[in-house]
């Protein structure tokens, strides 16, 4: 099938206003990355979804730098949209999300506990339940050069029936309805990657987890967390 015919990529003040938004919300959720040390200086990426055009963080620039004229928008394809910037080398990464599941955002850290249980073990064991929001125990994918379309496949083989995984040696990623909710899944799963490593640390003991059932419980019981909507609220 033949590629779509894209025009030239728009400078990164003519982009449209919910392409500028979202680039917004992608500045904000990088800079939150940092800020609660889920990386470390321009490691990891963050991107997300407006219809088929995809707005991500571009290569090697600290985030707090990054500004609207740094916008960078890339078609499905990995073709340029808007701005002049080059985009993440895990643009495949990204890509392979968006094309493959219904994701609106993409988070990509190196975070120090999910990266060092990436090292140990095939499966973050289910040591809490909050291991259902992200749809069951944790798969680890195998390693593979970062940005290498061999990476983003084993990405969607640890994906399947998931919201998140962890990358062998490397770090996390984490896909969801919006940039919120894919920062708010990425803390949860080094919190469960720090809170095995403690356990797993006592001499002696093994950590005890929770069985299939119990998570398919509480992943229904999480369908219906948090405030209902009410006249004149937004559904969150």
């Amino acid at each position: 099938m033949p590629h779509p015919q894209h025009h030239r990529p728009l400078p990164a003040d003519e982009a449209p206003p919910a392409w500028s938004a979202a680039w917004h919300d992608v500045v904000r959720t990088a800079r939150r990355t940092a800020e609660t040390g889920l990386v470390v200086g321009t490691s990891g990426n963050v991107s997300a979804r407006v219809e088929d055009v995809v707005l991500v963080t571009p290569s090697g620039i600290p985030y707090d730098r990054l500004g609207p004229a740094d916008l960078c928008a890339v078609h499905l394809d990995g073709s340029p949209a808007a701005g002049a910037r080059r985009p993440t080398s895990e643009l495949p990464l990204h890509l392979a999300v968006y094309r493959e599941t219904d994701a609106a955002a993409v988070v990509h850290t190196h975070a120090v506990h999910a990266t060092a249980v990436s090292t140990l073990v095939d499966e973050v064991p289910a040591v809490h339940y909050m291991a259902a929001a992200l749809g069951g125990p944790v798969r680890v994918a195998p390693y593979a050069t970062y940005g290498t379309e061999a990476l983003a496949a084993h990405l969607l083989a640890a994906l399947r029936g998931r919201t998140g995984c962890l990358l062998r040696n490397h770090g996390t990623v984490v896909y969801g309805r919006d940039l919120d909710r894919a920062y708010e899944l990425t803390a949860q799963l080094e919190w469960m990657c720090q809170v095995w490593l403690a356990a797993a640390a006592v001499p002696g003991r093994t950590p005890a987890t929770l069985p299939p059932e119990e998570l398919d419980v509480v992943a229904e019981r999480l369908r219906g967390y948090g405030q209902r909507p009410g006249p004149g609220t937004a559904d969150r």
